[in-house]
């Protein structure tokens, strides 16, 4: 973006035409996650004149500045997700500030999403009754395993059952959908393992349930493990059987699959702010220092496990939308076209081994932070009367 802050004639056309998103990021943890290669910062690398105190009043002049840049097009925000990082780690007024200064430069469309991540041990009955009191209807907790080993290999530091106290605590004050986020694949992770992760994120009670396969990232602490020779390398074939336990229980559960790595219970609880990367909105993301609007989808977060991503020519994010789909954009028959009608890929023949190399993925702006990457490999036999085909991905809603 120029310095003045003007955009190209290209980057607004059609402005005000499409379904608009505004994403915040929130890059403070208290720990970084050895997995994690995602734009964060503990205190101790925070540079002079970062802190976690001001951060609000910066991004409360982005939000302005972003109303200024795009002009008096009116935007109203069909979804807000706050993501990061971990947000909840700001005090709950300064996240409700930020989703005001939104509210107020571009207001909010009926019924509008405002979502935030948050680690389970982030939270507590008043700060998430402060968020609902505030304007936010949606929570996304990172509980990631049940399995305590599980939980330290990926540096993880809320216990086993506090996930599962968080939905509640949510239910509690308010909130009627919730995600959790799950991760699989890691070192040391069993089939029942996975499973028993599974039981809980379903006993918990969410509407919502995000499934990651562990992607190894250059320079993180992972990685530098496994070359160390400490953990293993994930396996993709494990991965890809996994991800058919997941479906396999969450379906039987009463979760319908709608994205690659995302089950809801009902439409109203798929997450509206991914549908709209999907489907070709527009968004702003917003951080304290710059930020850019983005057309169409922003990235492309953790890839499903190779076996089970994309068929030969299947480059992208599909455009298509699913039988049966209404009109295009979030809402009102948006969540239908998230799942796009792919095509049809053969079963990965037994004894036969996945091949090719994704591309870099990171999680974006949504249910997570910003760039992006597809890759091509085989597809695995979809469970008895479910759609055969790969799956797109997008990340957590942490």
């Amino acid at each position: 973006m120029p310095a003045s802050g003007e955009l190209p004639r290209s980057a607004l056309a059609g402005l005000g035409e499409r379904p608009f998103g505004f994403y915040v990021h929130v890059p403070f943890c208290v720990t970084r996650c050895g997995y994690c290669d995602f734009n964060t910062y503990t205190a101790s690398e925070l540079g002079p004149g970062a802190s976690q105190r001001d951060y609000a009043d910066t991004a409360v002049e982005e939000v302005r500045r972003a109303r200024a840049i795009l002009g008096t097009t009116p935007l109203p925000v069909e979804t807000v997700f706050f993501g990061g990082g971990t947000p909840t780690l700001l005090p709950a007024g300064d996240l409700v500030r930020i989703l005001t200064a939104i509210e107020e430069e571009f207001g909010l469309a009926p019924g509008a999403e405002v979502s935030t991540e948050a680690n389970p041990e982030s939270v507590d009955p008043a700060y998430l009754a402060v968020l609902r009191a505030g304007g936010f209807n949606r929570m996304s907790f990172g509980m990631q395993s049940a399995r305590e080993h599980v939980l330290q290999v990926l540096d993880r530091r809320h216990t086993p059952g506090r996930a599962a106290h968080a939905v509640r605590e949510a239910r509690q004050a308010g909130f009627e959908h919730v995600n959790l986020d799950l991760i699989y694949g890691t070192p040391g992770e069993s089939d029942d393992d996975w499973r028993a992760s599974l039981a809980a994120a379903i006993e918990a009670g969410p509407d919502h349930v995000s499934a990651y396969s562990l992607i190894v990232e250059d320079g993180t602490r992972l990685a530098a493990r496994i070359r160390r020779g400490e953990l293993p390398m994930p396996d993709d074939d494990v991965a890809a059987d996994r991800y058919l336990i997941a479906d396999a229980m969450l379906a039987e559960a009463g979760f319908e699959w709608y994205e690659v790595s995302n089950w809801a219970t009902s439409e109203a609880g798929r997450c509206r702010h991914n549908l709209l990367y999907w489907t070709g909105g527009d968004w702003w993301g917003g951080r304290a220092r710059g930020a850019q609007p983005r057309r169409r989808h922003p990235l492309v977060e953790r890839q499903a496990p190779r076996r089970l991503r994309a068929a030969p020519g299947l480059g992208g994010l599909p455009g298509a939308r699913a039988r049966g789909a209404g009109p295009a954009g979030p809402g009102g028959g948006a969540a239908d076209a998230g799942a796009a009608a792919l095509p049809r890929v053969p079963a990965r023949r037994a004894g036969t081994s996945p091949r090719g190399r994704p591309g870099a993925g990171r999680r974006p702006a949504g249910d997570r932070a910003v760039q992006g990457g597809t890759g091509g490999a085989h597809a695995a036999r979809p469970p008895a009367g479910r759609r055969a085909g790969p799956r797109p991905h997008l990340r957590p809603c942490p």
